[in-house]
């Protein structure tokens, strides 16, 4: 198992920027991968950005360019930075663990932190 705990959500002006954390309560050297989501109200949960456990990076359409997903094994924690906020990116933002054994496939998830972006 693994928890993880967010950090980093706030309230910030349209352009502006946050960096989520999510520190994990293990090793995530060994993760398969690691990602971000966001649900905003009234919305499903979608994903934001993914880094696998080789650092590859995927992210959303409506981030590339202005999110940046990287992870420091050191510290058993991912971060998402965050540039060029849009109103739109409001939402709670979720990590999610993508733990993979022989023949099976567990996620986990944060708490959340909420980011809120004003116009």
């Amino acid at each position: 198992q693994v928890q993880l705990v967010e950090s980093g959500g706030g309230l910030v002006q349209a352009g502006g920027s946050l960096r989520l954390a999510c520190a994990a309560s293990r090793s995530i050297f060994s993760i398969n991968a690691m990602g971000w989501y966001r649900q905003a109200p009234g919305k499903e949960r979608e994903l934001v950005a993914l880094i696998s456990s080789g650092g590859s990076r995927m992210y959303a359409d409506f981030v590339k360019g202005r999110f940046s997903i990287f992870r420091d094994n050191a510290k058993n924690t991912v971060y998402l930075q965050m540039n060029n906020l849009k109103p739109d990116d409001t939402a709670v933002y979720y990590c999610n663990a993508d733990v993979r054994t022989v023949g099976q496939r567990d996620d986990y998830w944060g708490q959340g932190t909420q980011v809120t972006v004003s116009s």
